[in-house]
């Protein structure tokens, strides 16, 4: 929340949580209003110098913790209380946050979750089609008036730490992906957020990608090495570029981003993964068409691999990003956690 997460060390771990018990979610009479838990992210951009209603009702307890200590606290109250409904006040940081925290607390039985887009970039909220002006009333309503998404979020393991905890988030990336989040933090300065920055971004790295030599960093990429599903087959390598490098890689487990943007092609559902080897200027070129979704012929044979995969290991020599916060290089496996409610309108 107020911190950085650096080092998996530093996450809550299970033995940490207060109050973790395995008891059954209760079951509301009919004509009861829910229970409500709001975890309130007050440092998100669109929250700042807002505060929530706080007497809406006396069955919604908002919680806003400053730091990752006391959001465990505050969901381990929560999840004492039995809530019938998780709202999530805040950006896809907040949410990584959340999931993180609260998988020491909710493990696989997690109660519905609403988000209310409130961060700089809300990727999750763009894909489960919630509008940016949704209200906290408006998701309690939709509790039993709306509808629902399912999705799994990414799940990332150290293997240099097996007994650290699990980090789960949305959006996942590395090499010229970490380059162009540390770029897009200058088009939040000036600006531009959501679709918008994720826009202005894509361009400015297209424009490094094309004029750059193999060793900047947006076609130097990072050095790491890709294994795919359980039997850790290794990745294929198109041969263009240096070999032990990928310009960049991307996953996901959403099945719609922001800005309309289509990079694993065809693919939609499950965890999904693009990795680019150092291409040529002229596979540079049609990068665009291909991520609105062109199926381009050969995509593999030019540098560009689109993959589902149930699970991958990735040993990588720089920072990697998830919803926006940098992690260390290292050794990681990435999957998928619990199947997740998410209420939508």
């Amino acid at each position: 929340m107020a911190t950085s997460i650096y080092e998996f060390a530093q996450l809550p771990r299970l033995d940490a949580a207060p109050g973790r018990s395995a008891r059954a979610r209760r079951v509301r009479a009919k004509g009861e209003a829910p229970v409500v838990g709001v975890i309130y992210n007050p440092r998100s951009h669109r929250n700042r110098g807002a505060d929530l209603d706080c007497s809406i009702s006396p069955h919604v307890h908002i919680a806003q913790p400053g730091d990752r200590g006391q959001l465990l606290e505050a969901l381990a109250d929560l999840a004492a209380r039995d809530i019938d409904l998780l709202v999530v006040n805040g950006g896809d940081g907040t949410v990584r946050d959340v999931l993180t925290c609260g998988a020491a607390l909710f493990g696989d039985d997690w109660p519905p979750i609403a988000v209310l887009p409130k961060g700089k970039t809300n990727a999750l909220t763009i894909d489960l089609g919630v509008p940016g002006d949704w209200s906290l009333q408006g998701a309690i309503e939709a509790l039993d008036h709306g509808g629902t998404v399912r999705r799994r979020p990414i799940a990332i393991e150290s293997l240099d730490d097996p007994a650290s905890a699990h980090v789960f988030g949305f959006i996942f990336g590395a090499g010229a992906f970490t380059t162009a989040t540390r770029a897009g933090q200058v088009s939040h300065r000036l600006g531009a957020f959501n679709s918008l920055a994720v826009g202005a971004t894509a361009l400015w790295a297209l424009a490094q990608s094309l004029f750059a030599t193999r060793d900047n960093p947006w076609r130097k990429g990072a050095r790491m090495t890709i294994r795919l599903g359980a039997n850790g087959a290794p990745m294929a390598h198109s041969g263009k570029g240096d070999p032990a490098f990928r310009q960049a890689l991307f996953a996901s487990t959403l099945e719609r981003l922001p800005a309309g943007l289509k990079p694993f092609g065809k693919l939609r559902h499950g965890l999904k993964l693009v990795a680019v080897d150092q291409i040529s200027r002229r596979t540079t070129l049609s990068v665009p068409a291909i991520v609105r979704g062109r199926n381009a012929p050969g995509l593999r044979e030019s540098g560009i691999h689109q993959i589902a995969a149930s699970q991958f290991t990735l040993a990588i020599e720089d920072q990697f990003i998830l919803d926006g916060e940098a992690f260390p290089a290292g050794n990681y496996r990435i999957g998928q956690g619990p199947e997740l409610e998410f209420v939508t309108p």
